[in-house]
């Protein structure tokens, strides 16, 4: 129906895309063996991961008892969202007005309400009062009795407190700022960016409509700024921020802070006087305030004089704002204005979003007094925010009682969910400042003794470690390399562990922060660890990596519950005293249990199993396809690990093949028992098995030895098998079928049926003898069932099995050497199909290793992955892939090597460092010296004593002497040593040169990678006679943080089953469970989230196909609004979303603004990826499309002329894409009149059309019609001219029909090029519809239906193989 690959979150796993983007048009989990292992196994694994999958897949059997919660649960859903009522709120000073709230909210959230409102907003010290009585602030509105429909609450004034009065001044100083951007360029209290409302100016609801009326045809200025015209070659790095009017501050106050005289002494706090503020208004008026309980008044104190008694008239306001507005004329003014406008903003520009997002540009702010923000940074702010006053958080007992809550029904979940994401979203960014502080040298180490690099660190109950191998505990796996991959491969662990989420298994809160070139672990602090010893407390596993070794039952009875989701075996190892301990998880992993009784286990760094490929081991042979591709090759370090998603992979793969052997083996029963039977030859079908079973005998022994050895997993070997075995499999009875589904990785019951019933063939030995076989075919660690996991602590260094474990070890070696076969021979084959149909549109490098991680593939292998490009015979059409690639890879060994040069580093040098480092990676000037600060010299000699300094307080100026032509070198090697690519290149215009890569882009991506921020200007990088950057162009730099991310699992239920509707035709059903899974996404992220973004972007296509065009408006603002807030202003993500911005903003009637969306997507665009991409033919496409329709056809040319090009390139010149493309073409040269040019474009489309789809097609038929209307208007028009040649003036002459083209018909093409179909919804149509998703659905598991996305623009007509 409706499918492009943006309807697919980009971050969330485990959803699989095949079953999101529908059947073939664009599946991201095709597979390169076609062995079909596509979406319709994902559930096979039974995976614990997704129990919650799991249990929506019985739900939709409704063979489960499942069935009765899962109707109650609907209702629940809706019962939350409904019953809302509407209250009427009188505050001091204002006409009472009417409140919306809903039973489930909190008195609280009433206030948080009228904080915001714009006549109340300058109110926080109050009650809310009904019938006379103080409502509880944390009582929920359904419990309070007698509030109904239509009750009054009286808002009441308090007496403030010292906490209420910094709080009031808190919050008065939060609406003073409230338009001032320079928060979110500062990275600071989760504010971010966002740009739209530039473009849109101001909101696109009602405004917008009001706006069509006087916007006629004529005054639409439609030429866009030159540097977004194809083939232009400037970049400008300015228009990445356009100026907003509405950040030119309105000044209200010139200083409003902490006066001098706090705290008030005794006398005067018996007065009630609580603090005092200093306050300069814009009449340049000096004032003193007190802030007493009874609220604010002037008195009569200066600067050098107390005098605490008020002035006359002293003023007393309960609120700050009351005061000043009767004081100083221009603060009312200025203070009502500024509220007016905080107001219109659209909310989703103001929210915070849950993790912090750091913009790489910023303007020059300028920096303004403000006390709070000072006072923030003295006292670092422990006290106050963590709203328990008086005391730090103590992280680990909330992050693990929020795992506790209880989950058994819809409500309790979200619940849970809620408090488990908000705990991790404060944590995250608790430990983000703590890290900071620490590398800034501003937290006492708790070893202050030892040397700077093996100091650990607590501060806000967190503990941080630097990633470096203190005490040489990783000497043997590589040293510091390996100390530096530690924690995200922890990080990793954590995550999985937490996706599983046993009840009564615990693990730490872990967030790794990368920050001026050091890596920083922080952990929440298990209780009562600092107290004792490592050695006494780790009851299960090993702290010195394998010699001694612990167990313990209870650990042993979680951990397996874990072992069938995460694919980890149990198995022996023997310890120091030769006896066998049994394990299940790696030997690292260490089980502690904390002091509150809880079972934690740590150091997760090889959940998963290690990758052969990066691990060369001696006497071990990898397969041949492996070694001849050069693995295994040497890697820094030895703790290399697969994927999780290349487990789930490789084992999905492995149970296709068993499901195929087990059916082949079948089928020759069947056959053998039946020509025993059919003495006669009377029965067809008897007489036509044996000759099959012949060919599947072979195809049996093929599929085994195929997947025993993992050598020729080569597409062509599994092709053959595949014909044969989807015909087999689909005519196996059901009762075979029944008894082939045993207990998948499941429980080993030797019947092996799922549903644990005993009447399934396999009492037959012939079948249990089929399954062993196909067991031991797949390498199953059962003999009964599907089953395969992993031993995570094979080939680990000072791990020993004992003897009887031998044969097992064996066998678990052999399934290593294949999962790594695997990820080379499948999946990047597999990436680079996917690529070439372009169901994988990576722009940028964020989205490219996306692309590399859902596939399981690892960025180490970024070098493989680029010569498999290189190698590909339709190179041409993957240049795209293969710049990103190499931009990928230049950057990343730009950053390894900034990361060392960083630590080196002194702190006063740091910006000076930073811009030489620049210049000598993109400036084109050969010699970049550095200036040191003058002072340097002298302070140096004194620094030298010191033995203890901060981390990052190196005093070494080697930094200055790097040169580019060295730095270029070191990143040539850097590539060879670390990614195995050979990368030609001296020098930064060589590379641009050989690769075409732009400048602009490696800044990107160099910056993004370090949080480098640089000043928003021109660069001149190819100047050869001065640096591109100056010191004063880096304006901060920022940590990179990595954490995990919790998940909405009920919600994505919603979603997904939404997605299912929505393809099987039901639009409406679709709809409605997508909006539910929007409500309870935002039940549990709060109001921004990626997923929300996925959720309304779905949403707001779903109200276009309906019909429903300011709907589907307000719902795609509101996308793109939260991905640039949550994603940033440049990712690829919200590109897409201002395409489809634009679209609607078209449909709507809104020309002027569709346009400018178009550029501002276009310009974005050419900064991340360039103008040589796929999805710029679709960009300009869209651009020529409505330029025709404001008829600006010259312009219009250009754009559609550059679509042509890039189509043409990118899909090949017969393909559907290009045909289409002539066609836009042909139409703009009609309205010009020019018919010959029009009739050569729509011939090459034409005769595209008859070739692809035969004479009889409607697309064929389409295309002559309006060749032979061309022709005759041309003959027409040659008719006028010669009658003028021949007659002269008097000529008589036909008025010739130019056609302006219709907005319908332009809105009908740019539906068809960005794959929207419209249906006309008569029942009869939508029951032919349906039948026909679903025989598509039967023949794409058959597998005919391998057709490229190319006909994404003839999305429901026929569906013909293209190209």
């Amino acid at each position: 129906m409706v499918s492009k690959t943006d309807d697919i979150p980009a971050s969330v796993p485990s959803c699989n895309p095949a079953e999101l983007a529908d059947g073939a048009s664009k599946t991201l989990a095709k597979d390169p063996c076609d062995c079909g292992h596509s979406a319709n196994t994902t559930m096979m694994n039974g995976d614990g991961a997704h129990e919650h999958m799991e249990e929506a897949e019985s739900k939709q059997d409704g063979n489960s008892d499942a069935d009765g919660t899962a109707e109650t649960n609907e209702q629940e859903v809706i019962v939350i969202q409904d019953t809302g009522f509407t209250v009427k709120i009188q505050a001091p000073g204002t006409e009472p007005f009417d409140l919306q709230v809903s039973p489930q909210e909190m008195v609280q959230e009433i206030h948080q309400v009228l904080m915001d409102r714009e006549d109340t907003c300058h109110r926080t010290c109050f009650s809310l009062q009904l019938d006379g009585n103080v409502l509880d602030n944390f009582a929920e509105l359904k419990s309070i009795e007698g509030l109904q429909e239509g009750s009054v609450l009286k808002v009441v004034e308090e007496p403030y407190t010292v906490r209420e009065a910094r709080i009031h001044v808190r919050h008065i100083r939060d609406l003073l700022k409230s338009l001032d951007p320079s928060d979110a360029y500062n990275g600071v209290d989760c504010n971010s960016l966002s740009f739209l409302s530039i473009f849109t100016d101001g909101d696109l609801g009602e405004s917008g409509k009001r706006k069509k009326k006087g916007s006629d045809l004529e005054q639409i200025d439609c030429t866009p700024p030159e540097h977004i015209l194809p083939g232009s070659k400037e970049r400008p790095l300015v228009p990445l921020q356009p100026q907003n009017k509405d950040w030119k501050p309105m000044q209200c106050l010139k200083v409003l802070t902490m006066s001098g005289w706090n705290p008030p002494p005794g006398n005067r706090k018996m007065h009630g006087d609580l603090m005092y503020l200093y306050i300069i208004t814009v009449e340049e008026r000096h004032v003193s305030v007190t802030a007493s309980t009874r609220g604010f008044y002037l008195n009569q104190s200066t600067t050098y004089t107390f005098n605490p008694k008020p002035a006359n008239p002293s003023f007393l306001s309960h609120s700050l704002v009351e005061l000043l507005s009767q004081i100083s004329p221009a603060f009312k003014k200025n203070f009502t204005a500024l509220q007016k406008k905080r107001v219109q903003r659209h909310p989703f520009e103001r929210i915070a979003t849950p993790f912090q997002v750091y913009s790489w540009t910023a303007p020059q702010v300028d920096h303004a007094m403000d006390c709070v923000r000072a006072e923030d940074a003295y006292t670092s702010r422990l006290g106050y925010e963590e709203h328990i006053p008086g005391q730090t958080r103590d992280w680990n007992e909330e992050l693990q009682t929020t795992r506790e809550l209880p989950r058994k029904n819809l409500p309790e979940r979200l619940l849970r969910e809620r408090a488990i994401f908000k705990v991790h979203s404060d944590f995250a960014a608790a430990a983000t400042r703590g890290a900071m502080a620490v590398i800034d040298g501003n937290v006492m180490a708790i070893n202050p003794g030892e040397e700077t690099r093996m100091q650990m660190f607590i501060w806000n109950n967190i503990f941080f470690s630097l990633g470096f191998d203190v005490r040489d505990h990783y000497r043997e796996l590589g040293g510091d390399a390996a100390a530096h991959a530690a924690p995200t491969n922890d990080l990793n662990g954590v995550r999985a562990y937490g996706a599983v989420d046993v009840e009564g298994l615990y693990t730490l809160g872990t967030v790794v922060v990368d920050y001026r070139g050091y890596r920083v672990t922080a952990q929440s602090i298990i209780p009562g660890i600092l107290e004792r010893e490592q050695e006494q407390s780790v009851i299960y596993g090993s702290i010195d990596f394998g010699k001694t070794v612990v167990s313990h039952s209870k650990y042993l009875e979680l951990l397996d519950k874990t072992s069938r989701p995460l694919k980890v075996q149990r198995h022996n190892v023997m310890n120091d005293k030769n006896e066998t301990v049994e394990l299940c998880s790696s030997v690292e992993c260490k089980g502690i249990i904390g002091n509150d009784g809880r079972h934690y286990i740590l150091d997760l760094l090889r959940t998963f199993p290690p990758d052969l490929n990066f691990l060369p081991v001696d006497g071990v042979e990898l397969s041949a396809e492996s070694q001849r591709q050069g693995f295994p090759r040497q890697h820094r370090h030895r703790l290399a690990c697969l994927r999780q998603e290349l487990i789930e992979a490789f084992v999905e793969h492995r149970y296709l093949l068993f499901m195929k052997m087990a059916a082949l083996q079948l089928m020759q029963q069947k056959a053998n028992r039946e020509s025993n039977k059919a003495d006669t030859p009377t029965i067809t079908e008897a007489s036509e098995t044996p000759k099959e079973s012949k060919s599947d005998m072979d195809t049996t022994q093929n599929a085994a030895r195929d997947c025993s050895t993992a050598t020729d997993m080569s597409t062509d070997s599994t092709n053959q098998t595949d014909d044969a075995t989807t015909v087999a499999s689909q005519s196996i009875t059901h009762s075979e079928e029944s008894s082939l589904k045993p207990s998948i990785n499941g429980p080993l019951n030797p019947t092996g049926t799922q549903n644990g019933e005993c009447k399934g063939p396999l009492e037959d030995p012939k079948s249990r003898e089929v399954v062993l076989n196909a067991c031991k075919a797949v390498g199953s660690i059962s003999n009964t069932s599907f089953d395969i996991r992993f031993n995570p602590d094979i080939f680990s260094p000072g791990v020993r099995f004992p003897e009887e474990s031998v044969d097992d070890i064996q066998k678990q070696k052999q399934l290593l050497k294949d999962a790594a076969a695997f990820l080379i021979s499948c999946q990047i084959p597999s990436l680079v199909k996917d690529c070439l149909d372009h169901s994988a549109l990576p722009m940028d490098g964020t989205t490219l290793t996306e692309a590399l991680h859902q596939r399981g593939i690892n960025v180490r292998y970024l070098g493989t992955f680029l010569e498999y490009v290189d190698k590909t015979q339709a190179k041409a059409q993957l240049e795209h892939i293969y710049r990103i690639g190499i931009t990928e890879l230049i950057t990343r060994c730009a950053k390894h090597i900034f990361k060392t040069y960083l630590q080196g580093v002194e702190l006063s040098a740091l910006s000076a460092a930073v811009s030489h480092f620049l210049n000598c990676f993109l400036s084109s000037f050969p010699d970049a010296v550095t200036h040191l600060p003058p002072d340097e010299l002298v302070s140096r000699r004194k620094s030298r004593k010191r033995r203890n300094r901060v981390p990052g307080g190196g005093d070494n100026t080697a930094w200055a002497s790097l040169t580019p032509s060295e730095l270029w070198k070191n990143i040539a090697s850097e590539a060879q040593s670390y990614y195995h690519y050979t990368v030609q290149c001296e020098s930064v215009d060589q590379v641009v040169e050989k690769y075409g890569l732009q400048k602009i882009t490696l800044l990107r991506e160099i910056s993004i990678k370090t949080g480098i921020q640089i000043l928003i200007k021109e660069y001149n990088f190819d100047s050869r006679h001065k640096p591109a950057f100056t010191e004063e162009d880096i304006l901060n730099i920022f940590p990179v943080v990595k954490h995990v991310n919790p998940k909405a699992s009920d919600a994505f239920h919603f979603f997904q089953s939404g997605q299912a509707k929505v393809q099987q035709g039901f639009l409406k059903e679709g709809c409605e469970l997508i909006n539910e899974a929007l409500n309870l996404f935002n039940n549990v992220y709060g109001a921004m989230h990626l997923e929300i973004c996925a959720c309304l972007r779905l949403l707001a296509r779903l109200n276009y196909i309906l019909g429903d065009n300011p709907e589907a408006l307000s719902n795609q603002q509101k996308a793109v609004l939260m991905s640039e807030r949550v994603l940033g202003i440049e990712h690829p993500n919200t590109i897409q979303e201002y395409m489809h911005l634009a679209l609607y903003c078209f449909a709507n009637g809104q020309l002027s603004t569709s346009l400018k969306l178009l550029y501002r997507a276009r310009y974005l665009m050419l900064l991340i990826c360039g103008e040589d991409h796929p999805e710029m033919a679709l960009l300009d496409s869209n651009i020529g499309l409505v330029l025709h329709g404001v008829m600006e056809y010259d312009l219009s040319l250009r754009f559609l002329e550059n679509a042509l090009t890039i189509n043409a390139k990118y899909h090949g010149p017969r393909s559907l894409k290009v045909a289409l493309s002539h066609h836009l073409v042909a139409r703009v040269y009609e309205s010009k009149a020019e018919f010959r040019s029009a009739l050569q474009h729509e011939k090459e489309g034409y005769t595209i059309y008859k070739n692809q789809m035969g004479e009889a097609h409607e697309k064929t038929k389409e295309s002559s019609e309006y060749l032979k209307h061309l022709t005759q208007q041309a003959v027409a028009l040659q008719r006028t001219m010669n009658e003028i040649y021949k007659n002269g003036s008097n000529a008589s002459i036909m008025p010739l029909k130019f056609t302006a083209p219709s907005m319908a018909t332009i809105l009908d093409q740019l539906n068809v090029i960005n794959g929207i179909i419209f249906i006309p919804l008569s029942p009869k149509d939508l029951e032919n519809l349906k039948a026909e998703v679903v025989r598509r659905q039967q023949l794409h598991e058959i597998g005919m239906s391998e057709e490229p996305a190319e006909d994404r623009s003839l999305e429901l007509e026929d569906k013909i193989p293209v190209d």
